[in-house]
């Protein structure tokens, strides 16, 4: 039954009756999306135009190889880079996203999204800068076909391989990238939207990928967000305070400012996921044990959600 499933590009789940994808199917499918939209990628070492060779790898004009993974990913880092985001926190993350922590943030970034997306190509191309394991761009892939009325190419990054190997195990028809934002491997003028969910960014990228006319979503965590942790895990210290109007004027000055929203609800988080909540955030790092214990106790959680979402364009000249 293995062989038959490693040769296999689909096999039957014969207990659920439902159809698995094999890693091999899976590093097809995602090749051929590469191969399809291959005029997206620059190599990172020369900056020359890539292509997909014999659905394994892809080469640049210049020979420099990178190999897509059994996943069907590809690491596009030319060399390794040591992140603090582990497996274990991109798990927790995945947990968290499906009890619906982000569920009314990617509800509304979807809306406003939908709103300003035109079918004015033949393919729509959403780049996910710092993308992590993938659950925010796969949410909104699947809200977006149903919302948009046009073709949407996913395209997400991360520099922790970490989160890229897991992003990659969804069904979602989407490129997956180990890549650094700084020297990412896209060529010029490819994207209509990219997204900056919770993440740093590089405005100076980001002005260069995006098309005539594209433009930023992003996101960013307002005083609220995770306040319950933030205030005992640092109590009496600089940091159960927080604030981002500085980020909100960085952005200002390198798009023009179409569109702002506060965006804030409460969800309640349940014993069973409080582990997965405190794992999936930095806030966790530098609080003591005996902090985190005080959380991880709790029967249920009720937990802040309260973001800023700012979508600007490019400036005209």
């Amino acid at each position: 039954m293995e062989s038959c499933k490693r040769s296999c590009w689909v096999s039957r789940n014969s207990e659920e009756g439902m159809f698995v994808m094999t890693d091999i199917s899976r590093k097809l499918a995602r090749a051929r999306l590469m191969s399809e939209h291959d005029e997206i990628f620059q190599c990172p070492i020369c900056a020359s135009a890539m292509r997909v060779d014999n659905m394994r790898s892809l080469v640049c004009n210049r020979s420099h190889c990178f190999d897509i993974s059994r996943q069907g990913y590809v690491n596009l880092m030319p060399h390794p880079v040591r992140s603090r985001y582990d497996k274990r926190l991109f798990e927790a993350r995945q947990a968290v996203n499906q009890i619906g922590l982000f569920e009314p943030l990617i509800e509304q970034m979807c809306e406003v999204m939908s709103g300003v997306l035109a079918p004015s190509n033949p393919v729509i191309k959403v780049l996910d800068a710092g993308c992590g394991e993938g659950s925010h761009l796969t949410n909104i892939q699947q809200r977006l076909a149903d919302q948009a009325p046009c073709d949407l190419l996913g395209v997400g990054i991360d520099i922790a391989k970490e989160g890229i190997h897991i992003a990659s195990r969804s069904a979602s028809n989407t490129i997956w990238c180990v890549a650094d934002l700084a020297r990412s491997p896209f060529a010029a003028k490819q994207f209509q939207m990219i997204l900056s969910i919770l993440s740093p960014s590089n405005y100076a990228e980001f002005q260069r990928l995006l098309a005539d006319g594209g433009m930023v979503a992003k996101v960013i965590p307002e005083a609220g967000y995770l306040q319950e942790l933030r205030e005992t895990f640092y109590h009496h210290t600089d940091k159960a305070a927080y604030s981002n109007s500085q980020t909100l004027e960085l952005f200002k000055r390198n798009f023009e400012l179409l569109d702002i929203q506060r965006i804030q609800y409460s969800l309640k988080v349940e014993h069973t996921s409080i582990e997965q909540l405190i794992q999936m955030t930095p806030l966790s790092w530098n609080a003591s044990e005996e902090l985190v214990e005080q959380i991880r106790r709790k029967e249920a959680l009720d937990v802040t959600c309260d973001f800023t979402l700012m979508l600007g364009k490019l400036r005209k000249g």
